[in-house]
């Protein structure tokens, strides 16, 4: 579908034309129409499809034809980390272009300047307030501010939220805001927790699900059946001593501090990135990363999705994830923007029957590394079952860019808005 089929307003659809932006994604394409008509809508999609515009194009289409008082807050987009809140106000500008909609991104490790202009957004009714729930619900209990005009609250990687602990924070929010307000949650999962949230908060919500997409083919995907001792000195024979910009990912933060070290302490150029890490330290450590003066960042999922580093040629997963959807987002760091990258992936004995899930949603089996021979004996892998047939996916890897067919004109004869006309 194209976005000019959608019923969005002129001035987005302009945007759009100019950014080349053509073809929905699957998930714009289910979810933008239910997001027009005004109704809760859950979705479920990986990130890298499209969905940060599938909630911000019929935002904005709304505001412009929807009765909203301009003084007051019309919407709020919470989202996990300072970068995809950095993220998101970017796109924002870009897709409001044509608009006459001001936001402002709300989140923590800022100077006192930055503060002060967020304080400011927040009193005097920005259009759309992006933030992270710490920061947001730090600034509520300093200063007085009016949420009786929001109409739209936007849950981003609702997931992770919950898993970084913001559950209390999201809920304290929601109850400032009017119980009429349409709520839009989108998450890469669907645990319980999700569940359960958007039935404390949604009225008859719609369900939108885009199967999980499998990894690009420029991504070489390997594997390297381990004992637990073995995999330090397995890390050490793929990374040579000047290859810049590998990611590690590992299960639980302790474990990222005390490989770091041990990695530091055998002469790598490793950092570590957690939750631990102060914001001022994580956007150092990132942009030393993105700037090549870090050879090795061992990280846990925090990183795994919503950075911006395009060059990155190996990824390794060091502990190996728990489901198919943090496997298919980390390996995703690498042979990004036409690049291609390599994966691989430490499978020791406790980890075989995870891995063996990850190869049955992929439907196949990962080529195995031989594992030299001065470390030892390995442990056999696990033979891939085929007991389920994986689910059929929908194709979802594009980013929404594609080549703008058909004229201008179509794009500017689209009518009004099927709700309400603007005068």
């Amino acid at each position: 579908m194209h976005f000019d089929e959608l019923a969005l307003s002129d001035g987005v659809l302009d945007a759009l034309w100019d950014m080349h932006f053509d073809e929905c994604t699957p998930v714009q394409e289910k979810a933008i129409p239910y997001i027009l008509e005004g109704k809760d809508v859950i979705a479920c999609a990986q990130t890298g499809t499209g969905k940060t515009a599938a909630y911000i194009l019929p935002l904005l289409t709304n505001l412009e034809y929807d009765d909203h008082d301009p003084n007051l807050l019309n919407a709020i987009i919470m989202a996990p980390t300072r970068e995809l809140a950095q993220q998101i106000d970017q796109q924002m500008e870009g897709f409001g272009f044509y608009v006459p909609f001001s936001s402002v991104a709300v989140y923590g490790g800022n100077d006192s300047g930055a503060w002060g202009t967020q304080v400011k957004g927040l009193q005097t009714g920005a259009d759309v307030v992006i933030a992270t729930p710490g920061r947001l619900l730090s600034q509520m209990n300093i200063y007085d501010i009016d949420f009786s005009g929001v109409k739209y609250f936007i849950l981003d990687e609702a997931d992770r939220m919950l898993d970084m602990g913001f559950y209390d924070d999201i809920m304290t929010v929601y109850k400032h805001l009017p119980q009429d307000c349409q709520k839009i949650l989108f998450s890469a999962t669907m645990p319980q927790d999700i569940r359960k949230m958007a039935r404390a908060m949604m009225h008859q919500p719609v369900e939108v699900q885009i199967a999980i997409s499998r990894p690009p083919e420029t991504i070489h995907q390997m594997a390297a059946d381990l004992y637990e001792a073995q995999k330090i000195a397995m890390l050490r024979t793929l990374i040579p001593q000047d290859m810049k910009k590998v990611i590690v990912f590992v299960g639980k933060k302790q474990k990222v501090k005390d490989l770091t070290r041990e990695l530091r302490r055998q002469g790598l150029d490793a950092r570590a990135m957690h939750s631990d890490l102060e914001q001022k330290e994580r956007d150092a450590v990132m942009l030393d990363f993105r700037n090549g003066k870090i050879n090795v960042l061992v990280a846990t999922d925090i990183v795994a999705r919503g950075i911006d580093v395009d060059d990155i040629p190996l990824v390794i997963n060091y502990d190996v994830p728990r489901d198919a959807e943090d496997y298919v987002h980390r390996i995703g760091r690498t042979a990004r923007a036409e690049n291609l990258g390599s994966a691989v992936t430490f499978v020791s004995q406790e980890d075989q029957r995870y891995f063996q899930k990850i190869e049955r949603f992929l439907n196949h089996a990962i080529e195995r590394l031989t594992i030299p021979t001065e470390l030892g004996p390995a442990p056999q892998p696990l033979a891939m079952t085929t007991t389920r047939k994986p689910k059929a996916c929908e194709s979802a890897t594009r980013s929404g860019k594609g080549c703008s067919t058909g004229s201008r004109r179509s794009w500017r004869n689209r009518g009004k808005h099927p709700r309400k006309s603007k005068e």
